[in-house]
C-alpha cells in the first residue's frame, strides 16, 4: 500500500502565469506522435512530406482538444457548463473526454483529407497506431492532476489519495496508461506492419480501446450517475465502438467494405 506522493499538478510558475503538468505532458504526447508519424510514414507512405506530416498532426491536436473538452463538459459537467459556460475553456485543470476527442479528432481528419484529396480511411489507418501514445500521456496526467482515481481496494499496490479520502484504492490511471497506453499500442504497431485491408487497422483500434476502457472501468471510482444503474458512462460510451469495431473489421476482411488494401504510395 502507498501513499499519493502529492505531485504538484503546476509544474513551473512566473508571476500570474502558471504551467500545468497536464498541458505539458500533451504537448509531449503530440511531439512524439509527431516523430512516429514521420517515421510511419517513411515505408507506409513515403512520398507524404514532413510539412503534410506536421498538418496531419495539427489537425488531429486540434481535434483532440476541442472534441475532449467538448465532449467533458457535455458527458459529464453538463451542469457547470450552463452555469459557468467559461469553464470550457479551462483546459489546464484537466477533463478531457476520450469520447469526444474521438469524435473531434474523426471530424477533423475528415477535414483533412478531403484538404488533401486522401482517403479517410488510409488516414484513419496511419494514425490509429500512434494515438494510444496520447492516452498514455493523457493517463499519466490524470494521476499528476489528481483526478480519476479508482475504487475502494485492499490490494497490496493500492494507493491512499489524501486529498480524497483515507482509504486504499486501485490507481486506475496507471492502469489505464498501460491498457489504453502501451498495450494497445504494441497491438495496433505489430498488427499495422504488414498492409491489411481499408480500414481494418482502425476498427481493430476501436475494438480494441473499446475493451480495455469497458474493463478498466470495473477498477475506477465511477461517475455519480451510472448508466442504467449498473454501467458507467465510460462504459456506455465504449460499446458502439466495441460493436462497430468488431462489426467493421468482420466486413474489411470479408467483403473488402471499405475498399482495397492500402494505398501505400500515395
Amino acid at each position: 500500500m502507498f501513499i499519493y506522493p502529492n505531485i504538484n499538478p503546476i509544474a513551473l510558475s512566473i508571476g500570474p502565469i502558471k504551467i500545468y503538468w497536464y498541458g505539458i505532458l500533451y504537448l509531449i504526447s503530440f511531439a512524439v506522435i509527431w516523430l512516429l508519424a514521420v517515421k510511419r510514414s517513411k515505408y507506409l507512405y513515403p512520398k507524404w512530406t514532413r510539412e503534410q506530416i506536421i498538418d496531419l498532426v495539427f489537425y488531429g491536436a486540434v481535434g483532440v482538444v476541442v472534441g475532449g473538452r467538448v465532449g467533458e463538459m457535455l458527458f459529464y459537467e453538463y451542469s457547470t457548463l450552463f452555469s459557468q459556460p467559461l469553464s470550457l475553456f479551462a483546459i489546464w485543470h484537466g477533463g478531457m473526454s476520450f469520447h469526444g476527442g474521438l469524435i473531434g479528432v474523426l471530424v477533423s481528419l475528415y477535414v483533412f483529407a478531403r484538404k488533401t484529396q486522401r482517403n479517410f480511411w488510409d488516414i484513419m489507418d496511419f494514425v490509429a497506431p500512434l494515438v494510444p501514445l496520447g492516452l498514455f500521456f493523457g493517463r499519466i496526467g490524470n494521476f499528476i492532476n489528481h483526478e480519476l482515481w479508482g475504487r475502494v481496494t485492499n490490494v497490496a499496490w493500492a494507493i491512499i489519495y489524501p486529498m480524497v479520502d483515507l482509504s486504499p484504492r486501485h490507481p486506475s490511471q496507471l492502469y489505464e496508461a498501460c491498457g489504453e497506453g502501451i498495450l494497445l499500442f504494441i497491438i495496433l504497431w505489430l498488427y499495422s506492419r504488414r498492409p491489411k485491408p481499408r480500414g481494418a487497422v482502425a476498427m481493430i483500434f476501436l475494438l480494441g480501446y473499446g475493451w480495455i476502457r469497458f474493463i478498466c472501468e470495473y477498477f475506477r471510482e465511477p461517475d455519480v450517475a451510472l448508466a442504467f444503474n449498473f454501467l458507467t458512462r465510460g462504459q456506455l460510451f465504449s460499446l458502439p465502438m466495441i460493436l462497430m469495431g468488431a462489426v467493421g473489421w468482420f466486413l474489411v476482411y470479408k467483403y473488402h467494405y471499405l475498399g482495397e488494401k492500402n494505398e501505400r504510395n500515395n
